[in-house]
């Protein structure tokens, strides 16, 4: 077993008289606490007489030792765009949608989603027993109705040729025969029946005789050849011509075959039909051709008249053996019931006309389901979605084939009232997508009405993009920037340098328009002479007043107040007139010459007899209304040249600048346009630079 020691104690030894001890450990530890202490004071305090140093310097200081030195830029001439951006939506130029029938089975589908198809290129196949039996059905009532109205169209043809025939005319010219007298004569107010023999119209100005001849002579015997007819009774010869050669084929008793040759040959007028007649040709070796026997005369024509139609008769004109001509009106029948007829057929037929168009209306919209069975791109494109069409599956309810051709696309976009002005068609575009990718595209159309949303119009516009790779896609978004406008060799400035300040210190409370502005600036006493400066806005020329007080404040010249008559300004108290380049003033009061100032002058005539003038330099909003605003610049230097108006302190117009009306024209991110009241080489006012980061 381990043997265990116990430590000895020993009492300290206490310190001699007077003489102290060595510190103790807890003693050692209250002295470096106390230490820590102490030096973490003197920390805080440097710290605290720092911050207290540093706010006093940067922070509460005087506000002229924190603004710093004042910054200028020169005007210069130069280019500036006042440019259009914004967001719009793309979509293809041409698209299409096929939308198969809900319902039928998928035989075959020949397309995939992104395959790129032309136009008439077959999509798919679907089940089309059904539909090609409703196409069929359709077709038959379509002939059906077509029949009808076939049937009715013709009963009203036949109508009219009743209405025609109710007068009987005479269809040749020739001698009445067989005309009734007597008891059967007909006679007005008769009612003719349909079929009535009304007489025989006979033209025998001309005769025809039917002879044959020997097979032997075929081919010897031509039409229009000349013949000699003879007739035995009157025992003369007539001249005659071959009318007809008919190679039929008549035997005749003696058994030889023979054909036939008619022969026509004018009347003398002493020959009937009935009378034995024979012709004589010539063959081609000179030798006389006799017919195989004799013939007889007959008349040239011959015609029964009969009632077509059944009617009163209302006109008569027959008699035997008179003569007639070809169209002659014979007998005039009444209308009993043609014309009702007639009115009441047309009804049926338009009634049976729109069964027609209603079947072909059926058969069109049964043709159109049927060739949706078998439907084929209606473009050029690619296929965006398939709708979810599958071989085998049935056609789900609202399933499309969306076509669009993406070679072209189209961005919707929305330009602001304010820029509508400056976009034509034409103008280019730059289209940036989601993706990064840039594109170029062209305005299109630019619509004439504004659309109103929220209180801010907007006119909407089309852009067009050539996407000949298909990377901008349908239905996303862009960003678009295009040039509005631009101008060349203007007077340019930075953006900082505009200032729109208030004029209300310029408004007139007592009468002065520019009460508030001491008696030296802007203003001039009655019959002082002012040179205007040589400057872009403004052409030398002398401003001279009437030294008679007793008009200020009254007409300069007679009528009433505010008004000009016959090109004089009437300067009323407290008024401000604007005169054109080149107006007198009548009593000497003012004097512009021609080409003084390019715009205008405007002068007031406040009382006491003190004058304001400000030229087109100052811009178009020098002199407005109480409380409104103006656009300046502050142009370092003296104001030697009368440019300046009176600043108000509000404006914080640095020491050693004055105030210059300007009007501006374009701007873009950086730059303003000046249009009047600066110069080329006017240093303006941009701001301040500071000592530090604090400033």
């Amino acid at each position: 077993m381990a043997e265990v020691q116990t430590p000895e104690v020993q009492a300290p030894v206490a310190p001699a008289a007077g003489k102290k001890g060595p510190a103790t450990h807890e003693q050692k530890q209250k002295r470096r606490k106390l230490i820590r202490r102490c030096i973490t004071l003197v920390v805080v305090a440097a710290v605290a007489i720092g911050g207290w140093y540093l706010l006093k310097k940067f922070v509460f200081k005087d506000n002229e030792d924190t603004i710093g030195e004042p910054m200028t830029q020169t005007v210069f001439r130069g280019s500036i765009q006042s440019t259009v951006t914004g967001m719009g939506n793309a979509r293809a130029k041409n698209s299409a949608v096929v939308t198969p029938d809900a319902g039928y089975t998928v035989l075959e589908l020949f397309v995939n989603e992104g395959d790129t198809v032309e136009e008439g290129q077959l999509l798919y196949n679907l089940d089309d027993s059904a539909a090609q039996e409703a196409v069929q059905s359709a077709q038959t009532n379509v002939l059906k109705a077509q029949e009808a109205v076939d049937d009715l169209n013709r009963e009203l043809e036949k109508l009219y040729e009743d209405v025609a025939n109710l007068n009987i005319t005479a269809p040749h010219a020739g001698k009445l025969s067989g005309v009734k007298t007597g008891v059967g004569a007909i006679k007005v107010g008769d009612d003719l029946g349909e079929g009535t023999v009304i007489a025989t119209i006979i033209n025998d100005t001309k005769l025809r005789l039917h002879l044959y001849y020997s097979w032997a002579y075929e081919g010897q015997i031509q039409v229009g050849q000349q013949a000699k007819v003879s007739v035995p009774s009157a025992m003369a010869d007539y001249p005659a011509t071959v009318e007809q050669v008919n190679y039929v084929r008549r035997i005749v008793p003696e058994g030889s075959v023979t054909f036939e040759v008619v022969f026509v040959m004018d009347n003398p007028g002493t020959l009937t039909e009935g009378v034995t007649a024979s012709a004589t040709l010539t063959g081609v070796d000179g030798s006389p051709v006799y017919p195989y026997e004799n013939g007889t005369l007959e008349y040239f024509e011959t015609t029964e008249l009969t009632a077509k139609v059944a009617g009163p008769v209302e006109y008569v004109n027959l008699m035997n053996y008179a003569a007639v001509e070809a169209g002659q009106s014979l007998v005039k029948l009444g209308d009993k019931e043609q014309q009702a007829k007639i009115a009441s057929k047309r009804t049926s037929i338009r009634e049976q006309q729109k069964s027609v168009d209603d079947a072909l209306e059926a058969l069109e919209e049964a043709q159109k389901k049927l060739d949706n069975y078998h439907a084929v791109s209606p473009i050029a494109g690619r296929i965006l979605s398939l709708g979810g069409l599958a071989i085998g599956q049935e056609v789900s309810s609202g399933a499309q084939i969306q076509i669009a051709d993406t070679s072209t696309m189209m961005i919707d976009i929305s330009i602001d009232e304010r820029n509508v002005g400056f976009v034509s068609t034409g103008m280019g575009v730059d289209i940036q997508d989601m993706m990064g990718n840039y594109y170029y595209g062209t305005v299109e159309t630019v619509a004439l009405t504004a659309k109103s949303e929220n209180g801010v119009a907007s006119f909407p516009a089309t852009v067009v993009v050539d996407n000949p790779e298909g990377n901008l896609m349908s239905g996303s978004y862009v960003d678009y920037t295009f040039i509005a406008s631009q101008s060349d060799g203007c007077l340019v400035v930075p953006i900082q340098a505009v200032k729109n300040v208030s004029l209300a210190h310029l408004q007139s409370n007592e009468g002065d328009m520019m009460g508030g502005m001491d008696d030296t600036s802007g203003m001039l006493p009655v019959d002082d002479t002012v040179t205007l400066p040589q400057d872009d806005s403004q052409a030398g020329g002398d401003l001279s007043l009437p030294v008679d007080d007793s008009q200020v404040g009254d007409d300069v010249s007679t009528p009433e107040d505010g008004v000009q008559v016959d090109g004089v300004a009437v300067l009323p108290e407290d008024s401000i007139t604007v005169l054109p380049a080149g107006d007198t003033l009548d009593d000497g009061s003012v004097v512009i010459p021609e080409d003084a100032i390019p715009e205008a002058i405007a002068i007031s005539r406040p009382v006491g007899g003190m004058v304001i003038m400000g030229g087109s330099s100052m811009g178009p909003s020098a002199f407005a209304g109480k409380g409104d605003t103006a656009t300046v610049c502050f142009v370092k230097g003296e104001d030697t040249e009368g440019r300046g108006i009176e600043p108000d302190p509000s404006w914080e117009m640095p020491e050693g600048f004055f105030a210059v009306l300007v009007e501006t024209g374009l701007n873009d991110e950086s730059n303003v346009e000046i249009k009047s009241g600066l110069m080329e080489g006017d240093e303006v006012f941009i701001g301040y630079m500071t000592n530090s980061a604090w400033g």
